[in-house]
Parts: structure tokens; sequence; C-alpha cells
């Protein structure tokens, strides 16, 4: 484990046990912190059954799907005049959802994905099976931040819309072809308040029937490929909706 994360393998979260001994473990404590990988105390009970069989010594950690990079790694990495297409998740906890995402932003053509650290499913395995390959191609960047994240992505031109079902726009009524950073909130809780006021306009989905939001990654689906949609009109001429 120490030479782990010594060495810089990508972790998404490591778990202890409640029963171990403070100083055995506190050299592993000292090292996640500064690798920012957040560590999780567990009983030694729920440990066995993560790793049945399996001689732990009180200490498990979940390895990444695939390494993770820095947000400027994402932008980096388009192409001299294409505009940038980002997807900022907030707060996703289903693996399903994030694997479905993943597949979306591969299809849509999106640049990367941008999740918090904390409180949101890391990639996993399950994440990466329910991705069905996109994983491998959809670069994928981990923030402890991410209002701090949307503050730098403003300030480097992206516009940043959210999606929220309370939002005064619908969401083909506004500009999504520039520069954009398209931000999904969480199962039932949707956008954090500190998100939904950095964001520079807020849309919604038309609802006309008796559920109040879509599944994250439907919504995520719908909105990514209005993104597509906008950006093929504008390339050949066709007007394009205003920003807002």
């Amino acid at each position: 484990m120490r030479e782990a994360l010594r060495a810089g393998r990508p972790l998404n979260k490591i778990m202890i046990a409640e029963e171990a001994s403070p100083s055995f473990f506190r050299s592993i404590f000292t090292l996640a912190g500064e690798r920012g990988v957040p560590v999780q105390k567990i009983s030694r009970s729920y440990l066995d059954k993560l790793a049945p069989g399996i001689v732990h010594q009180g200490v498990l950690a979940m390895v990444a799907a695939r390494g993770y990079v820095e947000v400027d790694d994402l932008l980096a990495g388009i192409m001299p005049g294409v505009e940038p297409f980002l997807i900022l998740l907030d707060g996703i906890l289903d693996p399903q959802n994030l694997g479905a995402i993943l597949r979306i932003a591969d299809a849509a053509g999106a640049h990367g994905l941008i999740i918090p650290r904390r409180r949101a499913v890391p990639l996993t395995h399950t994440v990466g099976k329910v991705s069905a390959g996109a994983v491998e191609y959809v670069r994928v960047a981990r923030v402890t931040n991410l209002v701090q994240t949307i503050a730098r992505l403003k300030e480097k031109g992206l516009w940043i819309a959210g999606a929220d079902p309370a939002g005064p726009h619908l969401f083909w009524d506004v500009s999504l072809s520039g520069p954009l950073g398209l931000v999904i909130g969480g199962e039932g809780k949707g956008l954090g308040r500190l998100v939904k006021e950095c964001c520079d306009v807020l849309v919604s989905l038309p609802m006309a029937g008796r559920v109040e939001s879509l599944n994250a990654s439907v919504a995520a689906a719908l909105l990514a490929y209005e993104v597509v949609r906008q950006r093929r009109l504008l390339n050949s001429g066709v007007p394009h909706n205003r920003r807002l």
C-alpha cells in the first residue's frame, strides 16, 4: 500500500479497519493526505466482506479502472480551432450512471469529464464495465473543489450551463455551441447550491408527466446531443440560439 502511494498509482480510496493500531498506519494516512487520496475507517468485518479470503492486514485500496488526468490536460488535448466541450458531474453516486455518461461523452464527442473527489462515485471497475469501453477513450479529471474548478474554466472562456429541473430556460432555447462546460447534478439532489450559483445559465428539460426529473444519464444524453445539434447547425451556417 505504501509503495503504491509512493509510486503515484491512481487510487480511488483507502479503507482501514477501525480496530487497526493508529501508529501502524500513520505513514499511510500521511502519504494518502499528500496525494489527495480519501481514507475511510470501517469495521474489520466489513473489510473482510469486501475482500473475502484475502489477507489484508486491515487495509484495502480501491484502484481506479483508469488513471485520472488534470483539468489543464483536458483542455490542452483539444485540437486548435475546436471549441471545448466538457461534462462536469456534481455528486453522481451510481456507478451505472457514471458508466453510461462516459459512453454518452464518447459518443457526443465531449473532450472529457470532471468529477469531484468526494461524495461521488470514482472510476471503479463497475463503471468501466458499464461504459462498454468508453472509459479507455474519455479522459476524466478528478478535482477537490468543483466550484473552484468551474471558476477556473470560466476564466479560460468556457460558458457553464447547469442542468436543473427548476432552470428558467428550456435547454434548446440556450446557445450551447461555443466553449462549454455542461454540469449534471447527482441522483435525487441535483446540483448543489454553490454549483448553481457558479453556472452562467441554468437549463431545464420539459416534463409533461408526473415525475419531477429524469435519470442523470438520460438528462446528460439529451443535453449532450443538443450540443452536437447546435454545433452542426453552426458549422453549416444556420443561425443558432443566443446566449442568455
